[in-house]
């Protein structure tokens, strides 16, 4: 697995799962990011229903003050400090996620998607060394995002995520709620796409992501690598798709004169990470992700939306009472 830190500004990245496993990657939990860098770790076999993210504008200087000070303007987790929980640890939403399940035996599939269901903060991209589809959220969704779900904001005032209609509880009963496909709308015929406020900011934008509980009808949200390819994985944080973006190099926030465009490399000093090859170098030859256990989480059909609908719900509660 590489993570790639394209964006202009410092990302702090986090991967964890939902309780299902009992090897983890064999890196930190957390780790700060710089600008223009990357890192790669090895997955171990059989990763269930893994999580990887990005937190923004995040400062960890002093210990956290309560279960609810994540330390980050959006992607935080609970408690906060740069490691979070690896089996069962979420992010302070919004947060775009990149999802994987390997390996899965009926199928003989990798499972793998870019999430907006938790809401946006960050472009980010999954893709593969073994020319399988690109999943993926391009744009910047937080200057454009509908006043009703824009923010949260920085210290300049730049909106640095987008919530989702459930996260912002539009409909007024998260536990029942079309627009988070619970209680009574917990099937894909009694949570039609057509339910969901926003729906389309979010797909229209982002064409090749998970939109909401279950977006696999759209055909473009949830995609597969034949598992037998040993295929390896590489996030990118503000991928490069012919885009420009306003953000600060300091704080996420807008930027006066030329925008950056994200996926150019550039110096980047110490830590772990590594500086990013120049545009039109070859990629560099990644450590193969190597799953060979049959996976119950993610199928095209099956397990995938009731994590989503419990993540959700537990993180929308977590932002109303914060």
């Amino acid at each position: 697995m590489i993570v790639r830190n394209s964006c202009p500004f410092t990302v702090w990245s986090i991967f964890t799962d939902p309780g299902q496993n009992t090897v983890f990657p064999d890196t930190p939990t957390g780790w700060q990011a710089d600008p223009f860098t990357s890192t790669s770790f090895t997955v171990p076999q059989g990763w269930r229903a893994g999580r990887i993210w990005g937190r923004r504008d995040c400062n960890f200087a002093q210990p956290a003050t309560s279960p609810a000070d994540t330390q980050c303007v959006t992607g935080g987790c609970s408690g906060g400090g740069v490691l979070c929980q690896g089996a069962g640890g979420i992010g302070a939403p919004p947060a775009t996620l990149a999802e994987w399940t390997l390996d899965d035996p009926q199928s003989g599939n990798d499972f793998y998607d870019v999430s907006l269901v938790d809401g946006y903060n960050l472009p980010m991209s999954v893709e593969t060394n073994a020319g399988c589809p690109i999943a993926g959220c391009f744009v910047d969704l937080g200057p454009g995002c509908p006043d009703q779900l824009k923010g949260p904001f920085d210290a300049t005032g730049f909106p640095v995520g987008c919530k989702t209609a459930c996260l912002a509880n539009l409909d007024g009963n998260p536990s029942d709620s079309a627009n988070c496909c619970s209680g009574s709308h917990n099937t894909p015929a009694t949570c039609p796409v057509n339910g969901v406020q926003f729906y389309s900011y979010f797909k229209n934008a982002c064409p090749d992501s998970y939109a909401y509980a279950y977006d696999e009808a759209s055909g473009t949200a949830l995609w597969t690598c034949p598992s037998h390819l040993r295929a390896s994985y590489i996030v990118t944080f503000c991928p490069a798709n012919n885009e420009t973006f306003t953000f600060s190099t300091q704080s996420g926030g807008p930027t006066s004169g030329a925008s950056p465009t994200f996926g150019e490399p550039s110096a980047t000093e110490g830590g772990p990470a590594t500086q990013l090859p120049a545009s039109g170098s070859p990629t560099p030859t990644l450590p193969f992700v190597n799953p060979n256990e049959g996976l119950d989480w993610a199928s095209p059909t099956h397990g995938r939306a009731s994590w989503i609908l419990l993540s959700s719900l537990a993180l929308a509660l977590l932002v109303m009472i914060s």
